[in-house]
């Protein structure tokens, strides 16, 4: 298996997905950027130790070591927008959420280089998704895909005002069973944070790609405001105030209403099985 790419398997019918939370950039890359931390700002820092429970439900993860800014993996391999009209970030992203320029002039990477981020990282990605999803498919009736997002709770380029804690993406109910949803729903409301379904984010590419209820598959997406368990900057972010690190005693909260969430999934995938 690739260096870069971290899969745990488990035997619960439930793969959680963590395209955003690497930071690695091959050191030629990383030349043709404006600046190393530029290149990182967007992370969604610290998920990875946010669900570092998942194991212990018996959840397959599947990470990528790889920044974001080399390509990224939850983005229509076509190029086509995810949110036409609205500002959003391109499969081998120039710029970051804030319009920052991350590219030196002349860098900006080309078709030619392009294809070859497609092959080096974006289909091993892609190949473990689909291997883990079988794997557990051919045991589980149903399996749930759970992307695993976070990102700044104000980010005026993108949304207005602040985000709710939980922003759950379904492709407005095409890429999951409405049960899995509210069951989702239901764990988020029980807890002390805010949500919404099919707010500003509805889902990216993986959530859309793989969501097909019909054969047994039920993707949905949670995008996390990072105040939940890191502490955000007042205003602007800034080399000398981001990221902030993670926070265990903030994070408790969100956890154990993560923990719930993810137990609601695997009841889901399990349910079929005993009606």
């Amino acid at each position: 298996m690739k260096d870069w790419l971290k899969v745990r398997r488990g035997d619960a019918p439930v793969v959680v997905s963590m395209p955003h939370t690497g930071t690695a950039i091959p050191a030629e890359m990383e030349a043709q950027l404006v600046d190393p931390w530029l290149s990182r700002k967007d992370t969604d820092w610290w998920v990875d130790d946010l669900y570092d429970f998942a194991p212990e439900l018996g959840i397959t993860t599947i990470r990528t070591m790889m920044s974001r800014t080399v390509i990224d993996v939850n983005r229509d391999p076509s190029g086509k927008s995810l949110y036409p009209g609205k500002s959003t970030t391109d499969l081998c992203p120039v710029a970051t959420f804030d319009h920052e320029a991350l590219y030196l002039p002349g860098f900006k990477p080309d078709s030619a280089d392009m294809t070859q981020r497609l092959e080096n990282y974006f289909v091993p990605y892609h190949a473990a998704i689909l291997s883990e999803l079988e794997r557990l498919g051919a045991v589980h009736p149903r399996v749930v895909l759970y992307d695993a997002h976070s990102i700044r709770s104000r980010i005026p380029n993108l949304f207005d005002g602040e985000l709710p804690q939980f922003n759950i993406g379904t492709n407005d109910g095409e890429s999951c069973d409405s049960d899995l949803t509210a069951a989702v729903e239901a764990a988020c409301a029980a807890s002390e944070f805010t949500s919404v379904t099919n707010g500003r984010f509805k889902g990216g590419w993986i959530t859309r790609y793989y969501g097909e209820p019909a054969r047994g598959v039920h993707a949905i997406q949670m995008e996390l405001a990072c105040r939940g368990y890191m502490q955000e900057p007042e205003g602007p972010v800034s080399l000398d105030n981001w990221p902030t690190p993670y926070e265990s005693a903030r994070a408790a909260p969100l956890r154990a209403a993560l923990r719930q969430v993810l137990e609601a999934c695997i009841a889901f995938a399990r349910a079929e099985a005993s009606e």
